[in-house]
């Protein structure tokens, strides 16, 4: 049973620092308990309560990683129901299913899907991580060769695809290296996928049909020695899908029920044959709650929109999206270019930069750091005004790019014109529109 909150305050430092960002011992204890703070965050307490205490202070879902390097793709360690509670802390990975049975011609299309579908929105990257590698010929070698092309063709994680143990020897003889998922083990072929994780340090996927199978057989990978593990309860409907993610989830943060507390996986396309469906299926499952999502094959018309939607909902509700403060240059400016200003909310910046592109005049665009805020709320907290713009306009070397001395500023910052004047007394300060979807008649008659 997991520990409650005063029994892990008996095993805390109890000097109510505040260094955890919780005002007293007590309070951290219990939210420890809750699953809602990490024990790293006490700086004090002692390598004896660390180890009693670590059951305690892990995630309830389990933090699970598949891959390597900076292609590993990390889920699980979700400590929330909703989003709003705190925040969904590791984004569900999307994977790409390709089969040893498929012609080699499918199979290098497929590849080269994966490698091309990266999109960039708000200064991120968005793109699918994982290849699942199916073996459908029950050929070893076949099997290996596929696993081997996957791997030279794909620097992401591996998830390998098979009943058979055998098989999934095979490909691990050529990808062990990359740590890669190994699906699925059953209560049939427990002992041999038990022997091939623990010999290679590899997560798994448990897959029974039903949560109470699906419970007993986590409790088995665990007492061998596998705790690195994956569920999938082979639901056989949408509806199904939707309940198991749900009650897997409240299981483990709501009951502390351990032999569920792990990140799942989900395969869309065995619930519907309709692309758009599975699409569909694929976007509920982003939200409610799958850990990875395998999908039967990439379109950029749905898998787009998938990973659009997982960004959002995966974004910190508490932190802003944020552009890096610089010098922007759209369209090849040269040393004559308009210079407009505005505020490193990730959202105005790509407004404003796709208002210039459009207008087809070549401009340098200043990013200001408001903490991410937009311009009238950094305008009101402070973040915003001529005594802080003045000093970045001076410092960040846009002075040494152009002949003129002309900024324009936003127009919702006008109030702030004269006293940017002050502080920039040698520049000539000008108002441009409100709205950014002015900006490129603005621009044509500034040049014209």
């Amino acid at each position: 049973m997991p520990l409650t909150g005063i029994e892990i305050f008996k095993m805390l430092p109890k000097t109510n620092c505040g260094e955890c960002g919780v005002p007293t011992c007590l309070a951290f204890a219990m939210k420890l308990a809750t699953g809602k703070a990490e024990l790293a965050a006490c700086p004090y307490v002692s390598e004896e309560a660390k180890a009693k205490l670590d059951t305690a202070s892990a995630p309830p879902v389990r933090l699970i990683t598949v891959g390597i390097g900076d292609q590993a793709l990390k889920v699980g360690g979700e400590t929330v129901m909703f989003r709003h509670e705190k925040r969904f802390e590791n984004p569900p990975g999307l994977a790409l299913l390709i089969s040893d049975t498929m012609e080699s011609a499918e199979i290098e299309a497929r590849l080269e899907r994966f490698k091309q579908f990266q999109y960039e929105r708000v200064g991120l990257i968005l793109r699918p991580e994982l290849i699942a590698a199916r073996a459908d010929s029950g050929r070893a070698d076949r099997y290996a060769s596929l696993v081997d092309q996957v791997k030279q063709n794909n620097p992401g994680g591996i998830i390998l695809m098979s009943d058979d143990p055998e098989l999934l020897a095979a490909g691990l003889e050529v990808c062990a290296d990359r740590k890669p998922l190994l699906y699925a083990a059953t209560a049939e072929n427990l002992d041999r996928l038990v022997d091939l994780a623990k010999a290679n340090s590899c997560p798994v996927v448990a897959k029974a049909s039903g949560l109470e199978k699906l419970a007993e057989l986590t409790n088995k990978l665990t007492a061998a020695g596998v705790k690195d593990l994956v569920l999938d309860s082979e639901p056989g409907t949408m509806r199904q899908a939707f309940e198991d993610q749900v009650i897997i989830r409240s299981a483990a943060l709501n009951k502390k029920f351990r032999p569920l507390g792990f990140p799942t996986i989900a395969f869309p396309g065995k619930l519907s044959a309709d692309p758009l469906k599975e699409a569909v299926i694929a976007a509920a499952l982003v939200a409610k709650y799958g850990g990875i999502i395998v999908l039967s094959d990439f379109q950029g018309h749905s898998l787009f929109p998938l990973l659009l939607a997982r960004m959002n909902i995966y974004t910190d509700p508490q932190r802003p999206l944020a552009t890096t403060e610089g010098i922007y240059k759209i369209g090849g400016p040269d040393e004559k270019a308009p210079v407009l200003l505005t505020c490193n909310f990730s959202l105005a910046y790509f407004i404003v930069s796709g208002e210039v592109e459009a207008s087809k005049v070549p401009c340098y665009l200043l990013i200001k750091d408001t903490a991410g805020l937009s311009v009238l709320t950094a305008w009101a907290s402070g973040k915003f005004g001529a005594d802080t713009i003045g000093p970045f306009v001076k410092r960040c070397g846009i002075s040494e790019l152009i002949a003129h001395r002309k900024l324009i500023i936003p127009g919702y910052l006008a109030a702030e014109r004269g006293e940017l004047e002050e502080e920039l007394s040698d520049w000539e300060i000008l108002v441009g529109p409100r709205e950014a979807a002015h900006l490129p008649a603005y621009l044509r008659t500034l040049i014209s």
